[in-house]
């Protein structure tokens, strides 16, 4: 049985969705049999569509603008259509994480957008799979995991006038590397799986 590839596929406008991206790959390297791999949808190209074609699942991400993706994740989406028409990510696992300058921000609305996109593909998607922490009980702290209550996929939060070196919180970048390592253990289980079929 190969090693399972998790692909990070994101656009970061200011830094801050790229220290998210980071912590997705550095929880899915973690896992053990799974391997990881950072890529900017900025400017597709070949090697692009090369590493997102063979990876085992890709967790998408893209901030949180006006309710919706950047425009640039936008176009990386709709670049996709070849792809979509072909059926090459059929199958595949899904994920995605977002983040946002308000505590809400309708971050919601985003990862929505993200599982009907990789739905379309055929892709599988996978949740957070962490319940709420933070403020959703009075014992809860800012610092936990999932503060932001999120369940399609990981949320953090990033203060307007704070740049990536001090945002997003530890809790949040811990929430997303809990999202890679989920994700990297899923794939990890259809493989096994796919693996005894063939047996």
């Amino acid at each position: 049985m190969h090693d399972v590839r998790v692909a990070v596929a994101f656009h970061s406008g200011y830094g801050h969705t790229a220290r998210q991206a980071e912590a997705v790959a550095r929880g899915a390297a973690s896992t053990s049999g799974a391997r990881s791999s950072l890529h900017d949808v900025t400017a597709p190209d070949e090697a692009l569509w090369s590493a997102l074609d063979t990876a085992d699942a890709i967790v998408f991400g893209t901030p949180t603008y006006m309710g919706g993706s950047s425009a640039v994740f936008q176009t990386f989406a709709e670049a996709t259509a070849p792809i979509w028409q072909e059926r090459r990510w059929q199958g595949k696992l899904a994920a995605g994480f977002t983040n946002s300058a308000g505590i809400n921000g309708n971050k919601d609305t985003t990862l929505s957008a993200l599982a009907v996109f990789a739905a379309q593909h055929g892709m599988i998607w996978v949740p957070l799979g962490l319940a709420p922490g933070g403020e959703y009980s009075s014992q809860g702290d800012r610092d936990d995991l999932n503060r932001l209550a999120g369940f399609t996929g990981a949320m953090a939060q990033s203060p307007s006038d704070l740049g990536p070196d001090q945002a997003p919180r530890d809790g949040d970048l811990r929430t997303v590397e809990h999202l890679g390592a989920h994700v990297a253990g899923v794939a990890l289980r259809f493989e096994r799986g796919r693996a005894a079929v063939a047996a």
